[in-house]
């Protein structure tokens, strides 16, 4: 079963970061919410920070702004995700550079979609 952190995750059921949970859950994926103001998440314990996230994710996806997203590639990048996407309002030109230049990957994509679902 893949793994996926949802960096940005959120109770509000209008909110991507809470849309994310749903659909990657609705598609059999092992999901690790973030969010270090939130105890659950859709019923999952939510994650306080990437670092207390366990090693080796296939999946980081971001729902936060770009200057938030910046602050977080250095955790990104020492738990050796598999893939990161920048889902829209998470990417930025400076973002893009930073994560690429740390050695990542990034997609800039909706992870939502990629998946086969509909936001």
């Amino acid at each position: 079963m893949p793994s996926v952190a949802i960096v940005g995750a959120s109770n509000g059921p209008h909110k991507y970061g809470n849309k994310a949970v749903r659909a990657y859950l609705r598609q059999g994926w092992t999901v690790y919410p973030v969010n270090p103001t939130e105890k659950t998440i859709e019923g999952l314990a939510a994650y306080a920070s990437i670092g207390d996230l366990p090693h080796g994710l296939d999946r980081v996806s971001l729902y936060v702004p770009p200057a938030i997203g910046l602050t977080l590639l250095p955790a990104i990048k020492d738990n050796a995700a598999k893939e990161l996407y920048l889902n829209p309002g998470a990417e930025s030109d400076e973002l893009i550079a930073r994560a690429e230049a740390l050695g990542l990957d990034p997609i800039v994509a909706c992870s939502i979609v990629e998946i086969g679902e509909r936001p």
